[in-house]
Formats: C-alpha cells, structure tokens, sequence
C-alpha cells in the first residue's frame, strides 16, 4: 500500500496502527502453530515513538506513528529497535491488523475512555470492517483453526520439560588387504559387512540452564582389530551389543556460580563430551572422522569410566565466550563395586587449559594422571595404537599423559586442526617404564562441491612406543594413519559419508602389509 493510498483515508491514526498491526503479522499467514508463537515473542509494546531507530520527525507518517503511542496505546515493535514503515503487505495481513485495532478500540469504549476514539476514527473503521469483511471472516476461521491445532499439539506432545532427540547410522564396511598385522600370516578377509547403531537420547532442564541427560542404544558395528590384526583399523562409532537396547549415558549438568558449570556423570563419562577437543569438524563418531583416532586425541579418551564429576571455568558460549577456559575432571570406573569403590579402582584425574587469543586460533594444553589396576599391563590410551602402545607394561600402572591441541580457521570454510601428545607409564612395584607419543593433523573444507558437504583429509602417527627398557615393548617402525571422507548432506537430517582409511606400516612394523578399511555411513537424525 502507498502513501496515497493513507490519503484516501485521510491519515487516520486507526488505520496506521491497522498497517502496523498487519507487517508484524505477515509471517503469521505462512507459519506453523509453533513458529507463530516465536514470532508473537519477538514484537514488544513501546511507550514512546522515540523508542523507534527507523522513524525519525521527518518521515511523512510521523505524527500518526506518534499519535498512536500517545493516545491509542497500540502499537509494537520489534526487539531491535525498529517500526518497518515501508514493509509491504498483503490484503490479509492488512484485515489482520484491523482486526486487531478493533479489538483495541472495543477496549477503550469498554473501559470507559470512549473519548479517545473520536467519531472520525470510527467511520473509518467501518468503512474499512465493509471492505474487508471478506478477509476478516477468512482470517477468524484461520485462527479457529490453528487455535484446535495447538490444543491438538500440546496434548500430544512428548513433554513441556523434556526433548526426544535421535540418531541413527546404517553403515556397509570392510577390511582390505593381504595379510593380518598381528603376525599370525593369516589372510584379511576382505567381506563387506552391514552394521548399524542406534542412540535414542533424553533431555530435560529444570531451571532453563541445567540439563539432565539419559541416552540409551542398541548396536553391532564389530572392531575391525581382529579382522586387520590392529587396533589402528578401528571405526569412529563401532562397538557392538547385539543390537540389546542399554543404557549408555546418565549426566546431569548445572550452573555452580557465574561462569562456573559442573557436570555428574552417573554412566558413561566421556571427556571428549565434557570439554573442547580441539577438532570442530570431525569430533563426532556420527557425522566427523570415519576412524576412532580421526576424531580427537587420545588423552580424551583417558579420563573415560563409568563415573565422574567434570568442572568447567569460564564462558564457552559464542557471544560471551571466555579468552581462557579451564577444564578439571575425575573419573572411575567400578564405583559401585564394594571392592574398588570411587577410589580404589581404575580412575584418572584430567585438567585442561582452552586458549582461544583470537577468533580464528584455539589452543589448548591437556594433562592426565591415570591408575591402571590391570595385571596384564593395558593402559587406557584410547585403543588406537599399536598392541605395544595399548599394553606397554606388564602390571599395574601410574601414567602421566601430555597433549597439546591446536584449531585454526583458514577462512570460512576452512578448518586446520592437529594434536601431538606423549605418555610416561611406570609400571607400579618395579621400574618398568614405557615412553608413548601420537600425533596428527586434520583439514576440514565446509560446503566443497555444494551448501552443507563437507571434505575431509586427515594424517597422523597413531600411538606408538618410543622407549622402553622391557624387551620387546618399543615399537621399531612408524605406522602412518592417512583418511579421507566426504560427507554428503542430503537435507537437515540426513548425510551420507563414504571415506577411506589407510594404515602404512600397521602395528609400526615395515614388514607387514598395508591395510584398507572402507565405509558407507548414512546417518539420520530425528
């Protein structure tokens, strides 16, 4: 509508708030019932037309933008700050801003304050009620309708408190090669196999700024260590359980003080979910790396049990993120066992410090102490290297981890990321000790080929013993670990990943044969 059309009607203020009221309701002709309530919650009542940025003295509408504030008390605006006089409109969106203009003209004659609707007004509103009778009508039936859509919705929705939220991953793999890297001289069976896993997860708040989490899940991707005789081949989000529905993670986490989050971990504590890994791109077991050790150190992996408690300081929020965070943490495994106790058994102390001294650049330094109560020497290193690097002892152990992270934006699209880390393992009652380090670097490229695809190349040296002083333990050779991945993003919910995995070297020894593994993984997400 133009300026010459509000000369017809003679600036009447009652048919300005009309307009108003009908460009703030544009979106509502087009939306469902849920965003219809967002959009109610973005206009705010004003007090005073100066409260507007976009309307100035000048503006040929000004003084029944002003009169209206003043006088009728029935206008809004939006949260930034502005009128949006010059948006355009449709007839309904017109009739809707009558609509509700009537309704707050019948308040006043109700309320007794008749006088400030002068006769002028009221003519015009019955012209303009004649002329879009029609609208008005359709756009009654309209709210009607949505009005029994919301009650339909909000009595068969899951939960006012408490959100659903799902994934599932269909995968075909497989091992390709000549002979296995555990020196049996057995033959890789080079079969593709069709696995899937299934994770269903909870979500409730309490206070809007807790969050209470249960995730159950049902799998049977099996470890490619035994079909390639190393733990090097093993997939992102393998692990199998016939498929029986358990459940994997309890957690509730809470705001302690101001920039102080604490988080319970009851089942399933994982570091990598507590804290930032330093690996945006590929972190994730269903939509990042395709392989276990693409996805982040190792030393995350350390400070993973049944239990634990995780304490964040500082700010990880987007517009309010600290320049310093500081993560520590404790976990353990067997803390209901009356024999090991929250104490006694496997557990690991982890602290982190997340340095982020410009936008593009994040650096981070990790540290864990970890007691191993194995009497086969196993150490928790993520299950990633060589069978030296996963046992590089005989008993019991005390570890000192170290780990130094780095992620930097090339551009946009663009993400570097790279760890490097070692581990000091003494094994407890003697002197056995073993040196371990690992690194790698990844390179993400965000929307390669089309909007929402992603292309992935990453290269690295999994776990590897250095030094030892127990014979046979020191790794001789170096495996290189190179993957590469393109995930494909069919719409909001669904992505197919299909990548490769090649490890040179396998189990750090030049005399075995280089090992493929391949993979198809569609996720879908609900």
């Amino acid at each position: 509508m133009t300026k010459g059309f509000f000369n017809l009607l003679k600036l009447s203020p009652v048919v300005l708030a009309a307009t108003f009221f009908a460009a703030n309701s544009a979106v509502a002709e087009q939306t469902t019932v849920a965003q219809l309530s967002n959009e109610a919650n973005s206009i705010g009542q004003v007090t005073s037309v100066s409260q507007f940025s976009d309307v100035q003295p000048t503006d040929w509408a000004f003084q029944a933008v002003q009169s209206l504030v003043e006088r009728y008390g029935c206008i809004a605006g939006y949260p930034n700050g502005t009128f949006r006089g010059n948006r355009a409109m449709t007839r309904y969106e017109f009739a809707a801003g009558l609509n509700a203009c009537l309704d707050r003209v019948n308040e006043l004659i109700a309320s007794a304050t008749a006088n400030a609707v002068t006769k002028e007004d009221l003519a015009t509103l019955e012209r303009l009620q004649d002329e879009f009778s029609a609208e008005l009508a359709t756009l009654r039936g309209r709210v009607d309708g949505l009005e029994v859509r919301t009650e339909e919705l909000e009595a068969k929705q899951f939960s006012t408190t408490a959100k659903l939220k799902g994934e599932a991953i269909f995968a075909a793999s497989g091992v390709f090669g000549d002979q296995k890297a555990d020196g049996s001289g057995d033959e890789i069976d080079n079969n593709v196999i069709l696995s899937n896993r299934v994770r269903l997860k909870l979500e409730s708040s309490f206070t809007g700024k807790d969050k209470l989490q249960v995730r159950l899940q049902a799998r049977n991707t099996p470890k490619f260590d035994g079909t390639a005789g190393t733990k090097m081949a093993r997939l992102g989000f393998d692990g199998d359980n016939g498929n029986d529905v358990e459940i994997d993670k309890i957690n509730y986490a809470f705001n302690l003080a101001k920039g102080v989050r604490v988080k319970v971990d009851a089942a399933g504590a994982e570091m990598q979910d507590n804290t930032n890994v330093f690996n945006p791109v590929f972190k994730s077991s269903g939509g990042g790396a395709i392989s276990r050790y693409g996805r982040f150190s190792p030393i995350y992996r350390v400070a993973n049990g049944d239990a634990g408690v995780t304490v964040t300081l500082g700010s990880k929020k987007k517009k309010s993120r600290s320049p310093i965070i500081l993560t520590a943490a404790y976990v353990t495994d067997n803390q209901n066992d009356p024999a090991d106790g929250v104490f006694s058994g496997n557990n690991a102390f982890f602290g982190q410090v997340d340095f982020a001294p410009t936008k593009k650049l994040n650096l981070g330094f990790a540290y864990a102490n970890a007691y191993e109560d194995s009497t086969g020497g196993k150490i928790n290193i993520g299950s990633t290297g060589s069978s030296n690097a996963n046992t590089p002892v005989s008993g019991k152990s005390n570890t000192n981890h170290y780990s130094l992270m780095a992620s930097y934006k090339l551009n946009k699209k663009t993400i570097l990321s790279g760890w490097y880390g070692i581990a000091d393992v003494n094994e407890i009652g003697n002197s056995n000790q073993s040196d371990i380090n690992y690194w790698a670097a990844s390179l993400g490229i965000k929307d390669f080929g089309a909007k929402g695809n992603t292309l992935g190349l990453i290269f690295g040296q999994p776990p590897k013993v250095t030094d030892s002083n127990i014979a046979g333990k020191e790794d001789s050779d170096t495996s290189y670990h190179l993957e590469a991945l393109y995930k494909m993003k069919l719409n909001k919910r669904i992505a197919v990943t299909p990548g490769l995995l090649v490890i040179f070297n396998p189990e750090h020894n030049n005399n075995n044969d280089t090992v493929y593994v391949g993979t198809v993984r569609t996720t879908f997400k609900f």
